[in-house]
């Protein structure tokens, strides 16, 4: 796998207008206007990109371990294609430690670090977000990472980006196409564009011989009362999905 855990954004980013520090516009253009203004990457935004490897990133929230066990196969698929480094990060907990102690949830491997914001979205040539559902849809320590990206959103410095979704549910009818289907809306607002897997995983996408999750949508895992693992196939096809996302982040770079 790439080099995940401690990559370093590597340069600093403005911020953004009306922020505090931020640079004062004398023709008063009000956040409004701004976020409807083009957004092109400068010149040397272009440079530097040139001149590293193309970071995929790797974003989840797992309460159980599940969804970070198909975080690490799909760092370790995308590490594999030459010229991609892979960035796991972790958002932040919301729930307070009493609360998490009584639902058993095991304490977070501090090998992957906790993304220090969203600014850093910035520095990915792609995206891919896992997290585990909660009636339908995305958890909301997830949401609450997406409800903090309001300052790209204003500048559209996401827009552009593939990203691609890998989720984790309880039952086999618990969303696992539902769960990826309503987040597509956040990358919507963003102008990101949304990479499903469909089913270049093959022939491993019409086995009927065991349980697996996943789905067109991205891999997926069935964790049933939590105690249930992911399977070999669950997780390879994790590792295919980060393996592919990889390679489109590549293609998309070298047409840019």
């Amino acid at each position: 796998m790439g080099k995940g855990g401690g990559c370093v954004p590597s340069k600093k980013r403005q911020p953004p207008a009306g922020a505090a520090g931020a640079p004062s516009s004398s023709s008063g253009t009000t956040a409004a206007a701004a976020a409807t203004a083009p957004r092109e990457a400068p010149e040397e935004e272009v440079a530097a990109a040139a001149g590293r490897s193309l970071r995929l990133y790797i974003v989840f929230y797992s309460m159980y371990g599940h969804v970070e066990a198909l975080a690490q196969r799909a760092g370790a698929g995308a590490g594999a294609v030459e010229g991609v480094e892979v960035v796991l990060r972790r958002v932040p907990e919301t729930l307070p430690p009493e609360v998490l102690e009584k639902m058993q949830a095991p304490a977070k491997d501090p090998a992957v670090p906790v993304i220090a914001s969203a600014a850093e979205l910035e520095e990915a040539d792609g995206v891919l977000f896992g997290f585990p559902t909660r009636y339908g849809a995305m958890a909301a320590q997830m949401k609450a990472f997406f409800d903090s990206t309001g300052s790209l959103w204003e500048e559209q410095r996401l827009a552009g980006k593939p990203a691609g979704f890998f989720v984790s549910t309880g039952t086999q009818g618990g969303g696992q196409e539902t769960t990826a289907w309503t987040a597509i809306t956040q990358l919507v607002h963003h102008g990101m564009l949304f990479v499903p897997i469909g089913y270049t995983f093959g022939s491993g996408m019409f086995k009927m011989d065991d349980i697996r999750g996943g789905s067109p949508y991205g891999a997926g895992v069935f964790a049933g009362d939590g105690s249930r693992q992911p399977s070999e196939t669950e997780l390879a096809l994790a590792e295919h999905q980060g393996k592919y996302m990889a390679s489109i982040v590549k293609k998309l770079a070298h047409h840019a």
